[in-house]
């Protein structure tokens, strides 16, 4: 504290000083609070670790638009590709932890890049769910010119051509490539893996009949059934979808359990970001919450199991997924391109 002496008229013009400073100091104060509570002030940013084009991406973009009108700020999509998807997410572990770059991550980007990379960042401490913006069952496809009419005569002819038909994915580890690990564990049949570099040119080469079959997303999948271009045998789900309620489940087509509905729509950001974000700064503004679906995909992300990099020996447990538990091995082979099934086991946690 600085104490002055002098005289009345002095005094007076030194409350006066003092009076105004902490005003001042108030406002100033004040001002700050008043700008933390508004969020966002400024554009924000928006990976997506995939190419522009895909079910992935079109979600992230429809999402992001009905962000950007009720937040009032624009909402940048970048699509940010390579490695699996290592390098948009790594972008955004990077980024400084303010709310203002997000990322629109996926179960392959947040689980299974986990187990199958060593990764520069740590997908359980560096990320804060905060929606599930949907799951999405997948599709049982094959070319068109494929000897079969439904899944149980698909299942008979891949079992007498053991090794000899080959399935499209986009990359090891995908949906598409544990999806069809467990459709060969569950319907006893066995499949070459083809990786490509996305769904779309997967699926191309499911049309010309390079490769003969996929397990597929529908954005992928339902127009070219529609067209008649493929066969799509069943619906990895419980329930029929509404847009082609034609396709039988999976229980109803022969292949019972069979159930794969990844969460490839999960927006995340940096965990530091909860706390200079907190939900209260979006009070009446629209701003996405930490609801009961954040709680779905950050119990679905850490799936009670390590998502740790794989170890010298090639394997790791990835984290339990809906309906099973996968084990990624480096080495290959005849493990099927990377992948077993160790174990299936239901786990449809509630919230």
């Amino acid at each position: 504290m600085i104490l002055c002496r002098g005289n009345p008229g002095e005094e007076m013009k030194r409350r006066r000083f003092l009076l105004l400073a902490a005003a001042a100091a108030a406002l100033s104060v004040a001002s700050q609070v008043a700008s933390a509570e508004i969020y966002p002030s400024r554009p924000v940013s928006v990976i997506v670790p995939v190419p522009a084009g895909g079910q992935m991406d079109s979600i992230a973009r429809i999402v992001t638009e009905r962000m950007r009108r009720r937040l009032g700020q624009p909402m940048i999509v970048e699509n940010v590709t390579g490695a699996s998807g290592t390098i948009g997410v790594g972008r955004v572990a990077r980024a400084t932890a303010d709310g203002y770059t997000l990322l629109y991550g996926a179960w392959a980007t947040q689980v299974v890049n986990g187990a199958v990379y060593d990764l520069p960042y740590d997908l359980i401490h560096d990320f804060e769910a905060i929606a599930l913006t949907s799951i999405t069952p997948w599709l049982i496809a094959a070319k068109h010119a494929v000897p079969a009419n439904d899944l149980r005569d698909f299942i008979t002819w891949l079992k007498a051509n053991p090794d000899k038909a080959s399935a499209g994915t986009s990359g090891a580890g995908g949906p598409g490539h544990i999806g069809g690990v467990l459709f060969q564990k569950l319907s006893g049949t066995r499949f070459q893996f083809v990786p490509y570099r996305g769904m779309t040119p997967a699926m191309q080469d499911l049309i010309s009949g390079q490769i003969d079959l996929m397990i597929a997303d529908p954005a992928s999948a339902i127009p070219q059934f529609r067209a008649g271009r493929i066969k799509v045998f069943a619906v990895t789900a419980k329930t029929r979808l509404a847009a082609v309620p034609e396709i039988p489940t999976v229980d109803e087509a022969g292949v019972s359990g069979y159930y794969l509905a990844p969460w490839p729509r999960n927006l995340g950001a940096s965990r530091n970001a909860g706390r200079d974000h907190p939900t209260a700064q979006c009070s009446g503004r629209g701003c996405v919450s930490r609801s009961c679906g954040a709680a779905a995909a950050r119990h679905s992300r850490l799936g009670h199991t390590s998502a740790r990099a794989a170890d010298a020996g090639g394997s790791a447990r990835l984290p339990r997924g809906r309906n099973s538990e996968v084990v990624a091995n480096h080495q290959g082979g005849k493990d099927q391109g990377g992948m077993k099934l160790v174990t299936a086991a239901t786990n449809e946690g509630t919230c």
